[in-house]
């Protein structure tokens, strides 16, 4: 793909990792790069939809109504709603202003709560999402049902990339509304200001989850849109399963923090096991991530830290 010759629209451009993909689309020299707030454009409008993809040659649809499990526990149906909209909108007046090439970023909220592991995209339809995600899951869902549908009726070429677990720096580290690895590391450094001998957790630290870092997730997005074309879904992961409990127990030992681990398990685990195959994704575009959970960790502290300096 000559990126040079392409007008390209990121949503959801202002988080974390839509920031991260401009970032890297803009090394590539596109044609234009339009990627508005949603304060400028409420994407639940069909009109905005269909005003933000007028003259645009490849979408990178990232916009979401997104959280913790904090967030799906309190709001599920406003996630359903918001998402559902975004997502149904843009892709339909993609296809009518036709637009070339329609990315949509997937979330594995959307596989099965309970599935074989490692996660392979075969998986998708075998059963229903764990039940705290499940509102956003099936929201986001949807869209690989539109996308199927569209490819039949219109041959419209739009794929789904499913990510596991982001991190990394410019993360919302917010405890309430954060994903799994900053709310952690917030919530520490939270405990030791406070001078406590112990942080409080979520759930029971039994569940496992496979962490990706925020830069080999961005390139497999642009190596998608450059290689793949096909409707079925693609898994990109670390390949790499780690507990929660151990998770907290190197993040301490990387923030030189120690303390006593007290876990309210009247709060919900979410899903038991994730683990993805990203097999396909490296056979189908090349993809393979480079980060270790570790130096991903390190660099994730780093950042944090001297945010709050």
């Amino acid at each position: 793909m000559n990126w040079e010759e392409k007008n390209v629209l990121v949503t959801g451009g202002n988080g974390f990792l839509g920031s991260r993909l401009i970032e890297m689309l803009k090394s590539f020299n596109p044609k234009s790069l339009f990627s508005p707030s949603s304060n400028e454009f409420d994407l639940r409008s069909q009109e905005n939809c269909k005003h933000v993809t007028k003259n645009i040659d490849i979408v990178f649809h990232l916009a979401a109504h997104v959280g913790g499990i904090g967030l799906n526990k309190e709001k599920p149906g406003e996630l359903f709603y918001d998402n559902i909209l975004m997502g149904t909108y843009l892709l339909d007046e993609a296809r009518k202003n036709n637009v070339e090439k329609f990315v949509t970023l997937g979330t594995m909220c959307s596989y099965p709560r309970d599935t074989s592991q490692p996660i392979k995209e075969e998986y998708l339809w075998d059963g229903y999402p764990e039940h705290v995600t499940a509102s956003y899951g099936l929201a986001k869902k949807m869209q690989i049902v539109q996308s199927l549908a569209y490819k039949e009726q219109y041959d419209f070429d739009s794929i789904t990339v499913f990510v596991t677990n982001l991190y990394g720096p410019f993360d919302n580290f917010n405890t309430n509304s954060g994903h799994v690895i900053p709310s952690i590391i917030s919530k520490i450094s939270n405990a030791k200001k406070l001078g406590h001998t112990f942080v409080e957790l979520w759930g029971d630290g039994t569940p496992s989850r496979d962490f990706l870092y925020c830069d080999d997730a961005t390139k497999g997005l642009i190596l998608a849109a450059e290689k793949y074309d096909k409707t079925e879904p693609l898994n990109l992961g670390s390949g790499e399963e780690t507990n929660i409990e151990n998770l907290v127990k190197l993040i301490m030992k990387l923030m030189d923090v120690n303390l006593d681990i007290h876990w309210n398990v009247n709060m919900p685990n979410g899903q038991p096991r994730r683990c993805v195959s990203f097999e396909k994704a490296l056979q189908e575009i090349g993809f393979e991530p480079k980060t270790s959970l570790e130096e991903g960790l390190k660099k994730t502290i780093e950042w944090f830290n001297s945010s709050r300096n």
